[in-house]
C-alpha cells in the first residue's frame, strides 16, 4: 500500500477550558488533603477519566455522595441548585467550569430574570444543558432543532441561549425559524471559540482529504458534531475513541487521510491514530 499522506486539522484536541480542568484534577491530586472527587466525569473521555481515576480523582454521580474532602464540579458546569447543596456540606469546592459555560449561565439567568421565554439550542440530556435550565427558569425549552419548538410559544419575548459545542448552522437556523414567530428575540451567541475554530478547520480539512479519521469520546458532545459536519463534507468519516478501532478497510483507496479530534481529547490520542495509520500502510 503506498505511503498514505495523514493531515492533521488545527486546531484539534484540548481546548483551553479542558486543559485548565485538568490542571485542577491533578494538582488536586497532588496537592489535595482526604478523598478527591469529580461531580460526574470532568470531560467526556473515559481514557482521561481512567487516568485521573488512577491519580485518585474520583467520580462521584451525585451531590448527596459528597460528604468530605474535595469536590471538583466538571468543565460542563453544574445546575445551580447543586452548587447550594455543596455549599451546606463540609467538602471543598474546587470549580473546573469552563468560562464559556458560565457565561450562558449567566445569560440565561438575565434573560429569565427579564422576563424572557428563554430557549436553550442543545442536547436535552447533556450536564451543560441541564445546567443551563436551572438558571433559565422552570419554562424554558430545550431543542435540537426548530421543528422542537411548541406549535405555541407561552410568551412572545424570548431569548436564546446555546450549549457551548453546538454549531454556527444551527443557531442560524434557529433564530431565522423563531423571528417570525415573536415580537421581540434576544440571541445569544454562547458557542466558545474553541467549538468554532475547531469546526471551522475539520471542515475545510475534510474537502481536501479522502478519508477523515474523527478521535474522542462518543459521550462527548463537541466531538460528535466534529464527526456529523465532517459526514456532511466527506462521506468516509469515522469517529472513534481509540486508534485500536481503526479498521484496515476504511483506508481502501484512501491517499489522503484527515484527523481532527475532539476539544476533551488528548494529543497522545492523536498521536497514537497517526500511529495506527502508518502501521496499517507500512
Amino acid at each position: 500500500m503506498a505511503e498514505l499522506d495523514i493531515r492533521i486539522s488545527d486546531p484539534a484536541g484540548f481546548c483551553w477550558g479542558v486543559e485548565r480542568a485538568l490542571e485542577v484534577a491533578r494538582t488536586a491530586a497532588e496537592e489535595a488533603e482526604g478523598p478527591i472527587h469529580t461531580l460526574g466525569p470532568l470531560i467526556h473521555n473515559p481514557a482521561v477519566i481512567a487516568d485521573l481515576e488512577r491519580r485518585g480523582v474520583e467520580v462521584l454521580g451525585d451531590a448527596s455522595e459528597a460528604r468530605e474532602g474535595t469536590i471538583i464540579l466538571r468543565s460542563h458546569g453544574v445546575p445551580r441548585e447543586v452548587r447550594e447543596e455543596l455549599s451546606r456540606r463540609p467538602v471543598n469546592v474546587l470549580d473546573a467550569t469552563c468560562r464559556f459555560v458560565k457565561s450562558a449561565q449567566e445569560r440565561a439567568a438575565v434573560l429569565h430574570a427579564s422576563g424572557y421565554l428563554v430557549v436553550i439550542l442543545g442536547e436535552k440530556e447533556h450536564p451543560e444543558v441541564l445546567g443551563l435550565r436551572s438558571y433559565a427558569g422552570p419554562d424554558s425549552i430545550v431543542v435540537e432543532k426548530p421543528a422542537d419548538l411548541p406549535a405555541e410559544l407561552p410568551n412572545s419575548r424570548v431569548g436564546v441561549v446555546v450549549q457551548t459545542t453546538q454549531s454556527q448552522e444551527r443557531l442560524a437556523d434557529l433564530a431565522a425559524h423563531l423571528a417570525p414567530r415573536v415580537k421581540e428575540l434576544l440571541v445569544y451567541n454562547t458557542i466558545c471559540n474553541a467549538t468554532q475554530q475547531r469546526q471551522r478547520a475539520a471542515i475545510s480539512m475534510a474537502k481536501e482529504v479522502d478519508l477523515v479519521i474523527v478521535v474522542g469520546g462518543r459521550n462527548s458532545g463537541n466531538t460528535r458534531r466534529l464527526a456529523e459536519l465532517c459526514a456532511e463534507v466527506q462521506p468516509r468519516t469515522h469517529h472513534v475513541e481509540s486508534a485500536a478501532e481503526i479498521d484496515p478497510q476504511w483506508l481502501s483507496g484512501a491517499g489522503i487521510v484527515g484527523i481532527t479530534a475532539g476539544a476533551s481529547t488528548p494529543p497522545e490520542q492523536i498521536d497514537a491514530v497517526v500511529r495506527r495509520l502508518k502501521e496499517i500502510t507500512s
